[in-house]
């Protein structure tokens, strides 16, 4: 693609969406809410099909900034105007700290804000999917069909696994810096095997590591929403509202039938003729869902909202990837390839186990810990994010008020189940044995944290060291029994012409970080909505 016509794709879009904007309809075939990993893949398939109109509503701004397009820059957008900045109730498991929760607000959610890992969820995670689920298309085998369509990848043919011109741009660095060999070294004298891709034979192992498969094409970030939702932008009948926060869902009887949202400070109803999509997150699908009378039956009472589908499960069941951070100070400064991530490694707390409970990214930079850790992260180093791949501990989201100003209440309850505590041991000694082994010896000087402790004075440094994975899920999740919130379809029990595809509708967090996953969601989403309305896409 020459520069002349990329700039004239820009002009064409820039002008369709603006004259969209000025001659705003208010009936559109398909509403999506959310422009993130899932929303984005639903609006952009659904678009496919000239005949329907589609509109995406996004809360968030533009992401032509530069610290999204410039992969080495995405520290920068936490805490901006990108950046919804949750912060999780005072927890005592967390010696009282509050858990700050860093979530996407712009085209592309967390794909635009977030490191660029591409993991896929381990193969027990998908099966786990299909078995709460009662459906098989949510299985390992049928999600490999997914991830063969979805991917463009670019590394060592499995044509089992991986797939080839598909939407998303998916490699490895080009050439991952020492530290990145040096971490795969390590890890083969720990006895944990190194694979050639972290998505393929990996994850259907019990542990292992990799160099890290990245979203960045000519250094650039690939946003979900720059692969699936703009090539279709400069159509009319794709309308994308950014600045447009959604407020609730209106039911006539059962059927949901109008968004409302926020729109240039002006409220604003869109109604759908065929179907609702909720593509939000997990704290703000929950959200809008109760503020539309949705939701636990207590819960909406104490608020005054009238409950219009008692459904106990929406806010319940928060679950989050937690890590420790463990830093070494190099011998010499050195550079950051990508993102700053590029190895990862995945291994199990306790070899009876069939899939890993340990996740550990790499760094390439020290990251300062949090304040209450009392110690300084060194001026040229590196850290590796020690992790819970599969944490026990289960939070809520819940409402402080009826409206859509009243903030949000996340208990991320992290680190409330004592099993968590112990891996979380086990994942900092691995993570020490790992950086203090030979294979760093040329790189690095010294540890600086945690440095070696006694149980008590480490379980001081987990508790206040523990940062988020920044991957909320599961808040109304996919399943049979009571306190599930969507069927397998997707669609919100109870509820017609409502369904939900974004990382709430997960039973489990997967193993690994949540865009390759929400990528599915949002594709098996499409693919339901196709089916259930004929359309020619």
């Amino acid at each position: 693609m020459t520069h002349s016509y990329e700039d004239q794709i820009r002009q064409s879009v820039l002008e369709n969406q603006k004259r969209l904007r000025q001659q705003l309809r208010t009936n559109f075939d398909f509403i999506v809410c959310g422009a993130g990993s899932s929303g984005s893949v639903v609006a952009g398939r659904l678009a496919e099909d000239k005949n329907v109109q589609v509109l995406l509503l996004e809360a968030g701004g533009d992401d032509a900034e530069s610290s999204i397009l410039d992969p080495g820059q995405w520290p920068l957008n936490l805490g901006s105007s990108r950046d919804w900045a949750f912060m999780g109730e005072p927890s005592s498991h967390l010696n009282g700290r509050r858990l700050p929760l860093n979530m996407g607000k712009v085209l592309g959610g967390g794909s635009s804000i977030n490191v660029m890992v591409w993991a896929r969820g381990h193969k027990s995670d998908w099966d786990y999917f299909a078995q709460e689920s009662g459906d098989a298309a949510w299985g390992y085998e049928s999600v490999l069909g997914y991830y063969r369509r979805i991917e463009d990848w670019h590394g060592s043919a499995d044509p089992a696994r991986r797939g080839a011109g598909g939407p998303v741009f998916v490699a490895q660095p080009e050439a991952p810096q020492p530290l990145a060999h040096a971490t795969l070294e390590a890890a083969r004298m720990m006895g944990i095997p190194t694979f050639e891709s972290a998505n393929g034979e990996m994850m259907e192992a019990g542990e292992g590591a990799a160099i890290a498969e990245l979203r960045i094409h000519g250094n650039k970030r690939q946003s979900v929403f720059r692969s699936y939702t703009y090539p279709h932008m400069h159509q009319p009948n794709l309308t994308v509202l950014t600045g447009a926060l959604v407020t609730r869902v209106i039911l006539a009887g059962s059927k949901a039938v109008t968004v409302e949202a926020i729109v240039d400070d002006e409220l604003v109803r869109f109604k759908a003729g065929r179907e609702i999509v909720l593509s939000l997150g997990a704290v703000n699908t929950p959200k809008v869902l109760m503020q539309s009378g949705i939701g636990p039956e207590a819960e909406l009472r104490r608020h005054g909202i009238p409950v219009l589908q008692d459904l106990p499960g929406v806010g319940e069941n928060h679950q989050d990837h937690i890590a420790f951070g463990c830093t070494w100070e190099y011998t010499k400064p050195q550079q950051v390839g990508g993102g700053g991530c590029e190895a990862v490694l995945y291994a199990r707390s306790d070899s009876r186990l069939s899939a890993p409970d340990i996740i550990q990214c790499q760094l390439e930079f020290a990251v300062p810990p949090p304040p209450e850790v009392g110690l300084e992260a060194p001026e040229h180093g590196w850290s590796m994010f020690a992790g819970l791949a599969q944490p026990k501990s289960r939070g809520k989201v819940q409402l402080s008020g009826p409206g859509h100003r009243d903030p949000v209440v996340i208990a991320p309850n992290s680190l409330s189940d004592p099993g968590d505590l112990e891996t979380a041991f086990r994942t900092v000694e691995l993570c020490r044995e790992l950086g203090n082994s030979q294979s760093f010896r040329a790189l690095v000087k010294r540890e600086v944290i945690p440095m070696a402790r006694d149980r008590a004075s480490m379980e001081s440094y987990i508790r206040n060291s523990a940062v988020t994975y920044w991957h909320q899920s599961c808040t109304a999740r996919m399943g049979l029994d009571s306190m599930s919130v969507v069927d397998s379809r997707l669609r919100v029990y109870g509820i017609d012409n409502l369904r939900i595809a974004d990382s709430s509708i997960m039973p489990k967090i997967p193993v690994g970080n949540t865009m390759a996953p929400c990528v599915v969601i949002g594709e098996r989403a499409a693919d339901l909505l196709k089916a259930a309305h004929g359309t020619n896409a």
